[in-house]
């Protein structure tokens, strides 16, 4: 295990610190950055995480990151397709944006936040104090107008309707229960400042598991509400996302909507069927017996939407493989479908490109081989070598569903990235109750 040196820092103003921090290190790469945003009802360590820099080169394949899980710290991603090594899929579609299906680092400087306490894990004699002083002088980033930015669809609606309905077809004749479909609206030669477009869409989504993640040229700005995999010890927790709602200004509209998505009967076979996925997922790995459902289809209030969350835990054997953990569950079930494999062909034949970081797992590992890690999803990737902006948006196609509605859902998912690109910000409501 590396030596970090530790040092402590009381602070005071967590929406200040916060900005400083981030505003701090966004001239540094690698730089991976989380923020629960105080949601209250996140079960995760810290309020904040920030790594920064890296002396050694980048673990890129499964082989090089288990050999260093549970020495130090990791930060990084899996792709959507980090699946293709035990899902034997071949995707034969184009990638718009390349990322390799893992890419991890080990960095120099890490800030982890947690109330009134800033702490720094530093390697290589680093001085933690006189960063501290520069985090401290340091300007918060100011969300200010920039240039507007047209997305282009991928596909048209026409494209949607007619692909929905095909693997509807496929759920009719018995191939599959469920299906996420997701479709891509991108900018092609744009020139964006990556920090300044995060923290718009951070101040509008407010995620409990949104994350800033730079590496090389790619920029990954995260606004995800939905926690894939955490593990502590010997206990591992899944959180899957299914069911969609609108937030209303109204309490009362807002209650009504809350309770009117947790009783549907669509979404909450959707939500359960994804559960069952989960399950059978996680029993992989745990010991006989341990899957529990804590949880199913409560209903989570956000900045903009209500989803609908369950939560299934698992017990493990303490000298688990966290890699293997993360095998046995990848992709998450909430972004393909089930049966998974199945899905995932369906997916791979009637999407049209790759999904590469989209759908796919930022987090990081701890120095015990603990992790966390979100789902890549309400995110813009940006590659400043192509000037290349991308988002995905997706819903799951089941046999009750409208595919009218479910192209609706996708723009709905879709409206606050689009908001932050077109400049016009709208204010965040208050969370409110989980139902």
């Amino acid at each position: 295990m590396v030596t970090r040196t530790k040092t402590v820092f009381n602070v005071k103003d967590l929406p200040n610190i916060k900005a400083k921090l981030f505003s701090w290190a966004t001239n540094k790469s690698p730089l991976a950055w989380y923020d629960t945003n105080d949601y209250p009802y996140h079960t995760g360590t810290y309020d904040a995480i920030l790594a920064v820099e890296t002396s050694n080169e980048y673990f890129m394949s499964s082989k090089d990151l288990s050999k260093h899980i549970g020495i130090d710290w990791l930060f990084g991603f899996f792709s959507y397709e980090f699946s293709d090594n035990w899902e034997a899929i071949s995707p034969a579609k184009q990638r718009t944006i390349s990322v390799p299906t893992l890419q991890f680092f080990c960095p120099e400087k890490v800030w982890l936040l947690k109330g009134d306490f800033l702490t720094a894990l530093y390697v290589n004699q680093a001085d933690a104090k006189k960063d501290f002083d520069k985090i401290s002088q340091a300007l918060p980033i100011v969300l200010g107008p920039s240039a507007r930015i047209d997305l282009t669809p991928r596909i048209s609606k026409s494209e949607y309707l007619r692909h929905a309905t095909l693997l509807q077809k496929h759920i009719l004749r018995g191939d599959i229960y469920e299906v996420n479909y997701c479709m891509e609206w991108f900018a092609e030669a744009v020139s964006v400042n990556p920090p300044q477009l995060f923290n718009s869409l951070n101040a509008i989504a407010k995620t409990p598991f949104a994350a800033y993640l730079t590496i090389e040229n790619i920029h990954l700005l995260c606004a995800s509400p939905e926690r894939f995999l955490q593990r502590m010890g010997s206990t591992i927790i899944s959180q899957p996302i299914k069911g969609t709602s609108a937030r209303h200004k109204n309490e009362v509209l807002d209650m009504a909507a809350a309770k009117l998505l947790k009783s549907d009967p669509k979404e909450r076979a959707e939500n359960i069927m994804i559960t069952d996925l989960v399950r059978n997922d996680l029993s992989r790995i745990a010991k006989k017996g341990t899957v529990m459902v804590s949880e199913q289809c409560a209903v989570y209030p956000f900045a903009q939407v209500h989803q609908m969350i369950s939560t299934i835990t698992a017990q493990c054997e303490k000298s688990a493989s966290s890699l293997e953990i993360i095998d046995a569950c990848f992709p998450m079930g909430s972004m393909t479908g089930a049966p998974k494999q199945r899905a995932m062909e369906l997916i791979d034949k009637y999407e049209a490109s790759q999904r590469g970081l989209y759908s796919g797992a930022v987090g990081y590992f701890t120095p015990n081989g603990d992790f966390d890690f979100n789902v890549v999803i309400r995110s813009l990737i940006y590659d400043t070598e192509k000037n290349y902006l991308s988002t995905h948006v997706g819903s799951a196609i089941t046999a009750a569903s409208k595919v009218e509605k479910e192209y609706e859902e996708c723009q709905l998912k879709a409206a606050a990235i689009k908001r932050v690109l077109a400049n016009t910000h709208k204010t965040p409501l208050k969370y409110g109750t989980k139902v």
